[in-house]
């Protein structure tokens, strides 16, 4: 079945379009992708097609080893563990250094209030409004090669949310909290208390994913938040 795209470049609507099915798990992970079928697929010549796998392995949504096909990137605990903890180092300096200027962008409250809105009617699908908070508080340090690291990591964290959102286990009153916390320390100038509160809010997800792809979870997985005892 061809696929309908809408057209920017050829290869960047076929990037675009794995790239959500990857996040929806329409294309599971470790299934093999050829260049044929890509070709097929979506109605383009063999040499676009081999142009999207390749950019889909450099934006590690694709893996391939020994020049053997490629397929797509499946996670294990240990990798869910190193993406989270990087996360960790960037996403702490910059919230100390956001909280010297207390510099609480607009961005991150409106992205917040949009995963409450979600959690109200009942809805967990919030893996994108999340990026949006926690990225629009890299971009408010308004450094250019920070911003390109962590959005290096980007589609990564969307596909470990990806796989624990129809679980329930990502609590939204409990993210919704400690975002609200999260600005609110910023907007105080604690430095100290807003990184501390970015490793257990980051631990939390670290190791509930971690025991949702077959490792043994931590016990950050099930420490009270911090952030709803504070209220």
């Amino acid at each position: 079945m061809v696929r309908n795209l809408t057209i920017t470049s050829v290869v960047d609507a076929v990037v675009d379009d794995l790239k959500a099915q990857v996040l929806a798990r329409e294309l599971a992970p470790g299934l093999p992708l050829t260049e044929a079928e890509i070709a097929v697929r979506y109605d383009v010549a063999r040499a676009s097609a081999k142009a999207a796998i390749e950019r889909l392995v450099s934006d590690k949504v694709l893996v391939r080893k020994n020049h053997k096909t490629a397929r797509v990137v499946e996670l294990g605990p240990a990798d869910v563990r190193d993406i989270y903890d990087t996360r960790a180092y960037v996403e702490s300096e910059v919230l100390r250094r956001l909280a010297l200027r207390r510099t609480v962008p607009a961005e991150s409250r409106a992205a917040n209030a949009e995963i409450a809105a979600l959690w109200a009617r009942g809805d967990y699908d919030i893996a994108e409004p999340d990026m949006r908070f926690h990225t629009a508080l890299i971009d408010a340090l308004g450094s250019p090669r920070t911003s390109a690291i962590y959005g290096s990591l980007a589609f990564e964290v969307k596909l470990c949310m990806a796989q624990l959102q129809g679980s329930h286990q990502l609590s939204p009153q409990i993210i919704v909290a400690e975002h609200a916390r999260i600005l609110d320390l910023i907007e105080a100038g604690d430095g100290e208390s807003v990184a501390h509160l970015l490793a257990e809010h980051l631990a939390r997800a670290r190791e509930l994913l971690a025991g949702a792809l077959g490792g043994t979870p931590g016990a950050e997985a099930h420490l009270p938040s911090s952030a709803l005892q504070a209220v």
